[in-house]
């Protein structure tokens, strides 16, 4: 395929040809995602995590398009659903299983959980257990970098639940005010925890909130991760220029909103109308029918996820758990 076809087999005409080995990247990282949950989600079952944690399969695209439209340097913050973002941004498999099983070699030294994981030389400021907690942190580090003079921007990741907190609207309307570069990415997935969005808002879509707020707002499919990594390079020039934007992508989480959700407000047909639209296999669909890789290149690709998350588990349950000498360690408040 020319690179003029390749072009215009992307999404749309204008845009950046995505290279091969970025797809393949956006390719690997999105079954390193849906790998680690289904891991994590076995852990669980077998009592071997401790406390609760909430699974992202079926939003992939969403995370890892976004992210590989980001610079090292470029901040995200997280949310409790924050598997995906920390992988998204070249996370450490290793580290990342460790701390999700309690082992003194995981991020938070086995002490933080699924809900705190952070590496801030990845960018990735933290994940957060608040609902909407990440919208001020977001402002704060985006007035940060425009202090320190720092050509970068700031990714805040949250929820359609989390729309609905005070903290969006206040976070909105100050990034708007100072014209700050955050690039505030709303993963709609149709529910607040059991609560379907159209008894939690009156409008259709969130994105149409940022014209309370005199900025743009605009609307993704959450699935196609490569529409998310235009939809994202295209934000990150625009707030480095004009101050914050807000980016709605609908997508879909297949399982409950957390280990303890039984999951029956929804429709098994539901559920299953939205796994056929798969963000993995949509990618891979893409990848071949385009030319760009071959099934045998996407079978190695499957097969390296695959040992990779496998590695990451024998990390993890050789290593050790954190000295009960070292209970007070790292405790600030």
């Amino acid at each position: 395929m020319t690179e003029k076809e390749l072009d215009a087999a992307q999404q749309g005409k204008g845009q950046e040809t995505l290279s091969k080995e970025l797809l393949e990247d956006m390719y690997i990282k999105m079954l390193h995602t849906r790998l680690f949950e289904e891991k994590v989600a076995y852990f669980f079952s077998m009592g071997m995590v401790h406390g609760t944690t909430h699974l992202y399969v079926g939003e992939e695209a969403s995370a890892v398009g976004a992210c590989s439209a980001l610079e090292v340097e470029d901040l995200i913050t997280s949310t409790h659903r924050g598997h995906g973002h920390c992988i998204g941004k070249g996370i450490d498999l290793n580290k990342m299983m460790a701390e999700l099983l309690g082992k003194e070699t995981g991020y938070c030294k086995g002490k933080g959980g699924s809900m705190h994981i952070a590496d801030l030389t990845r960018g990735n400021i933290g994940a957060n257990g608040v609902v909407g907690g990440g919208h001020a942190i977001s402002v704060g580090a985006a007035l940060t970098l425009r202090m320190k003079k720092q050509d970068n921007v700031v990714l805040c990741f949250f929820g359609d639940g989390a729309s609905n907190e005070g903290s969006f609207h206040e976070a909105l309307n100050l990034a708007s005010v100072w014209k700050l570069p955050v690039i505030f990415l709303c993963e709609n997935n149709l529910y607040g925890m059991s609560v379907p969005v159209s008894k939690s808002m009156n409008v259709q879509d969130v994105a149409v909130r940022a014209a309370a707020y005199g900025i743009e707002g605009r609307v993704v499919d959450g699935n196609d991760a490569i529409a998310v990594y235009h939809a994202v390079k295209e934000a990150k020039e625009y707030v480095k220029e004009n101050g914050p934007i807000l980016i709605e992508a609908k997508t879909y989480r297949w399982l409950g909103h957390s280990k303890s959700d039984a999951n029956v407000y929804r429709t098994k047909e539901e559920i299953a109308s939205w796994k056929e639209k798969c963000p993995i296999k949509r990618l891979r669909k893409y990848l071949e029918e385009a030319g760009i890789s071959t099934a045998e290149e996407l079978d190695s690709i499957e097969k390296q996820a695959k040992e990779d998350i496998d590695k990451a588990v024998e990390f993890a349950q050789n290593s050790p758990y954190p000295s009960l000498d070292t209970i007070m360690d790292d405790v600030y408040a």
